[in-house]
């Protein structure tokens, strides 16, 4: 079975957040049996450069996988975190969670349609090679797009923009257009009986000194061995709010 870990990195984002997630995720992509693929080349450099995950449905097609995974630069995966592949139905797409769409979207016939009102979490999502329309491009403009486009209070007070959505609105009405069926990781969990499971950290509203001061007391708590968090050692753990 062919899997790719995909996740996106143009510019060298954040050498000191990769430093603490990357040894982690390649980690997993050995216990799953999959590759560890990095985005790092612009295919539509006009649009934001979030929007290059949606490079993973030609990747994807090209390289053959039977399961293609999008995690995020700056998230944490616990080794003990589980092969999703193995629970996921093939002609399901899933993400850790899902939000509601209406928050955030302004809809249009395709949201209409659907009914189902999810929103993509787009930091960590899963689809087999039946599912590759998750990643299609965007059938109407950029423009248009973004106008739909209304981030929640809290992310406007935070580090989030109207443009850093577009690869969650983007795959939100991919679900919608393509009736693609969902799932989440957290439900996998519960069902599972997993009822409290640390399997992955992320948090998307803090600045990258915070992520990173957060990453290492995070690190500390898991009580990971040095091996796989090499770069931990030479950070100083500072608790949040010093």
């Amino acid at each position: 079975m062919r899997k790719t870990i995909y996740t996106l990195n143009v510019g060298g984002y954040a050498p000191e957040l990769t430093a603490l997630t990357y040894p982690l995720l390649e980690h997993y992509a050995r216990k799953i049996g999959a590759e560890f693929y990095i985005i790092e080349s612009r295919k539509w450099p006009t649009y934001p450069v979030v929007y290059e995950k949606l490079q993973i449905g030609d990747l994807a097609a090209k390289r053959g996988d039977e399961w293609s995974i999008y995690i995020d630069s700056d998230a944490l995966v616990h080794p003990e975190t589980i092969d999703f592949s193995c629970f996921i139905p093939k002609d399901t797409v899933a993400h850790n969670g899902v939000d509601m769409a209406a928050i955030r979207w302004r809809y249009d016939y395709p949201f209409w349609r659907d009914g189902r009102n999810v929103g993509s979490c787009n930091w960590n999502t899963w689809a087999s090679e039946w599912c590759r329309d998750l990643w299609a491009p965007l059938d109407i403009s950029l423009d248009e797009a973004l106008s739909n486009i209304f981030p929640t209070v809290n992310e406007l007070n935070t580090v989030i923009t109207t443009d850093h959505l577009i690869d969650d609105y983007t795959l939100s009405r991919n679900i919608a257009r393509f009736g693609l069926k969902v799932t989440s990781l957290m439900e996998i969990e519960k069902k599972l009986g997993f009822t409290d499971a640390e399997f992955f950290w992320h948090q998307y509203t803090v600045s990258i000194e915070e992520k990173v001061k957060q990453m290492s007391e995070v690190l500390e708590r898991w009580k990971l061995p040095r091996s796989l968090t090499p770069a931990l050692s030479t950070l100083k753990v500072v608790a949040v709010g010093e």
